[in-house]
C-alpha cells in the first residue's frame, strides 16, 4: 500500500474544514479532486473516514486517529527537509524550542546568546509554556527540544537533567502567617492561597501533600493557568502560593519571601529533553550540548 503526503495532506485541509467544498477551495482543487483523493485513502484502509453531519462532514474514529498520524507523518517530513538543508549549511538553520516558565526566566535568555556567538546564523523559535503542554508537541516533532521539567519513565524521549528546581510556599513579606510562632500545614490552611490550575503538576504534588497528612487541599481564592503570573498576584495580596524558589531570586522577587517548611517543598529537575529517536539538526545539537556542559553554571550566574 502507497501512501502519498499530498492524499494526507488533502485529509487534514478536510478534516480540519469539516466541508468538502472548503477545503478544495483552501486547496486550490476541484472538489472531485478531493473527493477522489479521500476515496483512494478509504480504500487504502479499509474503511470509511468521513461521515455526514447535516451539510458538513465529520470524522469517524478511523479518521480520526488517521489524523493524529498524518500530522505526524507530515512533521517528520518537513524535519526531513529542514535536516538536510541545515546540515548543508552547517550551523546555520532554524531551531524550535520549548521552554517551560522557570527556564525561560533562567537560563533560555543566556543559551541564546551563546548560541548566537561568533556570528552563527541560526535563527530560533520559542514557545514558552507548561512543561507537561510542550511535551506532545515534543513528541509529535513540532518542537525540537524542550528545556524544563524532565520526563521520566517515557520510552520517546531521553531528559538530561541540568539543575534542581525547588518549589515552595511563599507569600509577600508582610504577610500574617511569618507572625506565626510555628508554622506547621495545618497552619497554612487557615489563609487563601492563589494557586495554579488543578493539572499543574506542582499543585497535583501540592494537593497530594496536605492529603497524605490527612488534611484538606488548600483553600484556592485565585486558581491561574499561567505559573508567572503567581509572584506578582501574591505580592499584591495576603494569599499564599506555590511558586519556584528561583522566582524569589528574580528582579522583583525581593518582595516575596519563602515559608520554609520541608513538608511543602518540592525538589524536582530543570533539564534539556529531546526524542529518543529523532535526528537534531547541527544547530539544535550545538544548543543541547551548549545546556549539558554550561547550564548549570548558568542557572547559577542568573
Amino acid at each position: 500500500m502507497d501512501l502519498h503526503l499530498r492524499d494526507l495532506r488533502y485529509f487534514e485541509a478536510a478534516a480540519e474544514m469539516g466541508h468538502f467544498g472548503q477545503a478544495a477551495e483552501q486547496l486550490a482543487r476541484s472538489q472531485p479532486a478531493l473527493t477522489k483523493c479521500i476515496q483512494r485513502l478509504e480504500e487504502a484502509f479499509g474503511s470509511p473516514l468521513f461521515e455526514r453531519e447535516g451539510r458538513g462532514i465529520r470524522l469517524t474514529p478511523v479518521g480520526q486517529m488517521l489524523l493524529g498520524r498524518a500530522r505526524m507523518l507530515r512533521n517528520t517530513a518537513e524535519e526531513v527537509v529542514r535536516q538536510v538543508q541545515e546540515f548543508a549549511q552547517g550551523l546555520a538553520g532554524h531551531v524550535r524550542i520549548g521552554s517551560g516558565p522557570v527556564a525561560a526566566d533562567h537560563l533560555l535568555p543566556e543559551v541564546c546568546s551563546l548560541a548566537l556567538e561568533g556570528g552563527h546564523k541560526t535563527t530560533i523559535s520559542i514557545v514558552v509554556g507548561p512543561s507537561w503542554e510542550l511535551r506532545e508537541q515534543l513528541r509529535e516533532g513540532k518542537i525540537d527540544l524542550l528545556i524544563g521539567l524532565t520526563i521520566d519513565g517515557d520510552p520517546t524521549t531521553i531528559s538530561y537533567p541540568i539543575v534542581e528546581d525547588v518549589v515552595v510556599v511563599a507569600a509577600s513579606r508582610s504577610h500574617p502567617v511569618f507572625a506565626t510562632p510555628k508554622i506547621t500545614m495545618q497552619a497554612l490552611l487557615t489563609y487563601p492561597w492563589a494557586l495554579p490550575a488543578p493539572a499543574i503538576p506542582s499543585r497535583l504534588w501540592l494537593d497530594m501533600a496536605f492529603a497524605n497528612q490527612g488534611l484538606a487541599p488548600p483553600s484556592v481564592q485565585i486558581e491561574a493557568s499561567s505559573i508567572a503570573l503567581l509572584p506578582r498576584m501574591i505580592a499584591r495580596t495576603h494569599l499564599l502560593s506555590f511558586v519556584s524558589r528561583h522566582t524569589l531570586e528574580l528582579p522583583g522577587g525581593d518582595h516575596l519571601e519563602e515559608v520554609r517548611l520541608e513538608a511543602t517543598t518540592l525538589r524536582r529537575k530543570l533539564g534539556v529533553t529531546v526524542r529518543r529517536a529523532g535526528e537534531l539538526s547541527p544547530a539544535a545539537q550545538r544548543i543541547v550540548e551548549l545546556l549539558r556542559s554550561q547550564g548549570a553554571a548558568l542557572a547559577a550566574a542568573c
